[in-house]
């Protein structure tokens, strides 16, 4: 890779990243909470734990523990979900 395509693609990470933090921080201040474990396969949120991916969108199986969404804050146990301690120690097995 040439250093400007390095350049180029450590811009866009940066921005990507940003987003993320905004598009995260603006939905706790929504009363909303990661949940794992309760995704079906192509309705995930946004990224997951193991990093194989960086999208919404792109979950591959049904209730994987790496795979989160977004709940209204309080209701993740109830849809038996995970938080997201519990699912990295569920995924480290």
């Amino acid at each position: 890779m040439t250093q400007q395509r390095q350049i180029v693609a450590s811009a866009f990470a940066a921005v990507f990243a940003l987003g993320l933090a905004s598009a995260s921080a603006h939905a706790e201040e929504k009363g909303k909470e990661k949940c794992y474990g309760i995704v079906k396969a192509g309705q995930n949120d946004c990224s997951n734990l193991n990093g194989s991916h960086s999208c919404a969108g792109q979950s591959k199986t049904d209730m994987d523990a790496n795979e989160w969404k977004y709940v209204a804050k309080g209701t993740c146990k109830d849809l038996k979900g995970l938080s997201v301690d519990e699912a990295k120690a569920k995924t480290k097995k």
